[in-house]
């Protein structure tokens, strides 16, 4: 595969990763409370576990409307 058709390939999908994992720290900075109270525990997840960590932020670690 040519490298530039795979950069075009994963270019999108590394821009989704970074909106997600930006969108998740700006949600996690702004909640009041987490799951497990520790948010710099979510900051990890967020940041090392790419496209899961913010999934799993938004989808188990978020409480309520916050």
């Amino acid at each position: 595969m040519d490298e530039a058709l795979l950069m075009k390939a994963l270019l999108p999908l590394a821009a989704v990763e970074l909106i997600l994992a930006i969108t998740a720290l700006i949600s996690l900075a702004k909640a009041e409370s987490v799951l497990g109270g520790k948010k710099w525990v979510w900051v990890l997840v967020i940041l090392f576990i790419q496209t899961i960590g913010p999934i799993l932020y938004f989808t188990i670690g978020k409480k309520g409307n916050d």
